[in-house]
């Protein structure tokens, strides 16, 4: 039995090169906000959607590295730009090009999180697929979750830093 209650059917779904999907979530990444986009994408109704964590659509192929480097980023108060493969309510998948941005009150404080993602180019996807299925062979090579992911997020550094960019500047290249 995995920990996901819908298997991955290997088929992809597409929107709308325009389209573009938000979400905003509170602090815990429990969703408060889902567009239309969103819903017909990923397959849920808005209802199934609101309160559950953001990770509803998280594909098993993704990385848990790539979570850990977005969670880090917008706890330092920061945005993030990310490809991500997510999973519809029936298993299909579909990529996005994510913009995640805390969001602040008048005094300053993270109050919530705020995501517009695109359709990402297949130019861009060919480049980041073979990093991200690297990644998660090398979490998968521990028998404990964390201590892959960890060992993943210090290969993703080293792999970027190779590059002699800045993370920023790495995905913006891909």
């Amino acid at each position: 039995m995995t920990k996901y209650a819908v298997q991955p059917t290997g088929r992809e779904v597409f929107f709308d090169d325009e389209g573009i999907i938000v979400s905003k979530t509170d602090l815990k990444g429990r969703i408060t906000y889902a567009n239309d986009v969103f819903i017909d994408v990923a397959g849920y109704s808005e209802a199934e959607l609101l309160g559950q964590p953001h990770s509803i659509v998280r594909h098993p192929d993704m990385p848990r590295c790539v979570f850990k480097l977005l969670w880090d980023v917008l706890h330092a108060r920061q945005e993030i730009f990310a490809y991500v493969k997510n999973m519809t309510k029936y298993g299909d998948h579909y990529w996005v090009f994510a913009h995640v941005t805390p969001s602040l009150n008048d005094k300053g404080e993270v109050i919530s999180y705020h995501s517009n993602r695109r359709v990402p180019t297949r130019e861009a996807l060919a480049k980041i697929e073979p990093i991200y299925q690297a990644l998660l062979a090398e979490e998968q090579r521990h028998a404990n979750a964390k201590e892959g992911m960890n060992a993943a997020f210090a290969v993703m550094v080293d792999t970027i830093k190779n590059t002699g960019m800045a993370y920023e500047e790495f995905v913006f290249t891909l």
